[in-house]
C-alpha cells in the first residue's frame, strides 16, 4: 500500500444522503461539494451518488467533478471504498468488508461500494480476511503500518481474532511488515477511534500527531493521546529507525460544536501538488496549522476547507476521500 504522497490517478468521494444526515443534509452537502471542488483543482474527482441525487450533486460540485450513479448510504469514502495496493505496474483494490463500523450504522449499500468501484475501474479485487476501514490504517509506503487496537482488535469487527491474526491479514493484503499499535478508545465514537484522527505519516520516519492543548481536561481522549505519544516516542519503523514526531496542535476556539465534533487538523488529505487542510475558525490555530503542514510538505500548496457540518459527523476531509494511485 503506497503512501498518500504517491501520485494519484484520481480521488474517489461519495455524496451524502438525506437518510443518514436528515436535518444536516444541506450543510454536509455544502461541505462535500467544497472539498470535491478543492480536490478537482489538483486532480480528477469521481463522486458516487445515489441515482436520484446525481443531478443535485452535479449542480453543487460543478463540471470539474465526475458524478456517477452508484448506490451509497453515506459519504465516508475512506472507509467504504477499497484500499489500493501496488506491485510494480500491477494494481489491486482490497475490500475490507465494511460492516458499518461494527454494526453501528445501516450499510446495505456501502458494503458493496468497494466492489462497485473496482468493477467500474476494472481493477482486481482482493477480499480481506478481516473487517477494517481505510481510516483505521496509516502506512508509510515502505512497510510500516500504524493502527489503533480499539478499532481493529474489536469483536464488533473481528470477533475471536487476535492481534497476530490481524497482523497476518494486513501482511497479506497491504504488504505491511512492521506494526505500530496504540491503544485507542473503544465505544466513544462511531469508528472506535481511527488512527487518521490521531497520527499520520507525512513521509517515512516522520509522524504528525494531533496534540490537545496543555490545559485540556483529562478525559479518555487526552489519555489516548498520552498513551499513543509514549508508544510513538520509542517505536521504530520498517527500516529499523526511530520516528521523528511533529506536533500539530488542535484548535481551541471552535465556537459552539456538538460533543462528537472532530476538531483535528491531522485529518488532512494529500493531493497531487497540494494538501487540503480543515479550517475551524480559530484564526491562530488555523494559521499555525498551515505553517506546520507547509513545512511537512514542501512544494505543495496548502488549501484550507471548511468542515463545519462534516465535523459534526465525527469525520473530516481525509475520511471523505480515497486516493486511486497511479501505477508505479
Amino acid at each position: 500500500m503506497p503512501e498518500e504522497t504517491h501520485p494519484h490517478r484520481l480521488t474517489l468521494m461519495s455524496w451524502p444522503t438525506a437518510l443518514v444526515w436528515e436535518s444536516d443534509t444541506a450543510g454536509v452537502r455544502r461541505d462535500i461539494a467544497g472539498i470535491a471542488r478543492a480536490v478537482a483543482d489538483f486532480e480528477p474527482v469521481v463522486l458516487l451518488a445515489n441515482p436520484g441525487d446525481v443531478k443535485a450533486a452535479r449542480r453543487a460540485c460543478g463540471s470539474q467533478v465526475d458524478v456517477v450513479p452508484v448506490p451509497v448510504d453515506d459519504l465516508w469514502m475512506r472507509d467504504t471504498g477499497p484500499a489500493f495496493v501496488l506491485d510494480g505496474q500491477k494494481i489491486a483494490g482490497v475490500d475490507f468488508n465494511f460492516n458499518g463500523w461494527g454494526g453501528k450504522q445501516a450499510h446495505s449499500r456501502d458494503e458493496n461500494v468497494a466492489r462497485e468501484i473496482l468493477t467500474m475501474e476494472r481493477i482486481p479485487r482482493i477480499q480481506a480476511p478481516i473487517v477494517a476501514e481505510g481510516g483505521s490504517l496509516e502506512v508509510d509506503g515502505v512497510g510500516t503500518l500504524m493502527a489503533t487496537e480499539s478499532s481493529l482488535i474489536n469483536d464488533n469487527r473481528n470477533p475471536g481474532k487476535t492481534r497476530a491474526d490481524i497482523e497476518r491479514a494486513l501482511r497479506e493484503t497491504v504488504g505491511a511488515t512492521t506494526f505500530i499499535w496504540v491503544k485507542g478508545v473503544k465505544g466513544k465514537d462511531i469508528t472506535d477511534y481511527h488512527i487518521d484522527a490521531l497520527a499520520r505519516f507525512s513521509e517515512p520516519g516522520v509522524v504528525v500527531i494531533s496534540t490537545p492543548p496543555e490545559d485540556a481536561p483529562q478525559d479518555v481522549w487526552t489519555a489516548a493521546h498520552d498513551q499513543a505519544r509514549k508508544v510513538l516516542d520509542t517505536a521504530v519503523d520498517a527500516r529499523g529507525k526511530r520516528l521523528d514526531l511533529v506536533e500539530l496542535p488542535e484548535p481551541v476556539d471552535v465556537g459552539r460544536r456538538g460533543e462528537g465534533f472532530l476538531a483535528t487538523y491531522v485529518n488532512y488529505y494529500v493531493v497531487n501538488g497540494g494538501v487540503l487542510l480543515p479550517r475551524f475558525g480559530d484564526k491562530k490555530a488555523d494559521r499555525d496549522a498551515v505553517a506546520i503542514v507547509r513545512d511537512l510538505y514542501p512544494g505543495r500548496e496548502v488549501v484550507q476547507v471548511s468542515v463545519d457540518t462534516l465535523g459534526e459527523g465525527g469525520g473530516g476531509i481525509h475520511c471523505a476521500t480515497q486516493q486511486l494511485p497511479k501505477r508505479a
